[in-house]
């Protein structure tokens, strides 16, 4: 691999979401003030969108930790909860964010069973001083029964504030379930939304530095102006096709032993495929002319 030839420690540009590389493009900043500012509010649903590789899952992750940093430090203590997969049934939906509040049911239970428990637990929170925000990733695949289901928990609520804010992280299929008629009740209790958006091109350099800054690099310039420009281009600034080109170009680099990536090695790792692979086909073909 090509980490000893370009001074790096590991991989810097890995698919996996991890928080150590995290980077705060604008899109990304300003949707997680938006998130802060909801929480801190109250509110009771929240709706975080972007499309495939725009960084929803790593956001929620950095909505999660700065939630947990913020615990105790002056503001009520904050339960938070994370479902990652939202493609269950309401019954079996319920039944997880039952456990992700402390709640032992057994697998029979029913749903309006997991409901009431639920509730008790809520209310039993928040006379205790905590309060309840749960992150649904994935949030595109809730089926209307079970967006229905959330609904009827966020009902729940003292004179001043909501028992439970529900944030959704999801692609824009989320958008289409919610214009649906039978969703307006629900659409009309969002009340603070965000769509994130891609890198431009200065912020793609920046992603690149601090990516590559993070793995290990001293300070030598691994990318090209040129090269940077032609990544911004064949990604759309999309964070996951932006690492999936800029490990290619380095594999391509590597290959013939050059100490900086060019605009030939990003021509390459678009030629080859992958990234073309992650967007709907007609979006690519004029990169591959």
């Amino acid at each position: 691999m090509y980490l000893a030839h370009f001074g790096l420690r590991e991989l810097p540009f890995g698919l996996t979401p991890d928080p150590a590389f995290a980077f705060s493009a604008r899109a990304h900043q300003e949707a997680l003030n938006t998130l802060l500012v909801a929480a801190h509010g109250g509110e009771g649903f929240i709706k975080i969108t972007g499309e495939v590789g725009t960084g929803k899952t790593l956001l929620c992750r950095r909505f999660l930790a700065v939630l947990a940093g913020n615990a105790g430090a002056g503001s009520a203590e904050t339960l938070s909860c994370y479902l990652p997969n939202p493609n269950l049934t309401p019954r079996t939906l319920l039944l997880s964010l039952a456990e992700e509040l402390g709640e032992t049911l057994p697998a029979t239970a029913t749903a309006h069973t997991a409901q009431k428990r639920i509730s008790q637990r809520l209310v039993a929170l928040a006379a205790a001083g905590r309060r309840v925000v749960v992150c649904i990733d994935e949030a595109q695949g809730l089926a209307p029964a079970n967006l229905e289901a959330l609904r009827l928990l966020s009902n729940l609520e003292t004179e001043k504030k909501k028992l439970l804010q529900i944030v959704l992280f999801g692609q824009p299929e989320l958008d289409t379930t919610l214009e649906r008629r039978d969703m307006r009740q629900l659409r009309q209790r969002i009340a603070f939304q965000y769509r994130l958006q891609g890198l431009g091109r200065a912020e793609t350099g920046c992603y690149l530095d601090h990516r590559l800054r993070i793995a290990g690099n001293a300070g030598a310039t691994l990318f090209s102006p040129r090269a940077i420009d032609r990544l911004q281009r064949s990604s759309g600034g999309t964070p996951r096709l932006v690492n999936i080109l800029a490990h290619k170009s380095l594999l391509a680099a590597f290959g013939e032993g050059a100490a900086a990536v060019e605009v030939r090695h990003v021509r390459a790792a678009v030629k080859d495929g992958g990234a073309a692979s992650a967007q709907p086909r007609r979006r690519w073909l004029w990169l591959l002319r």
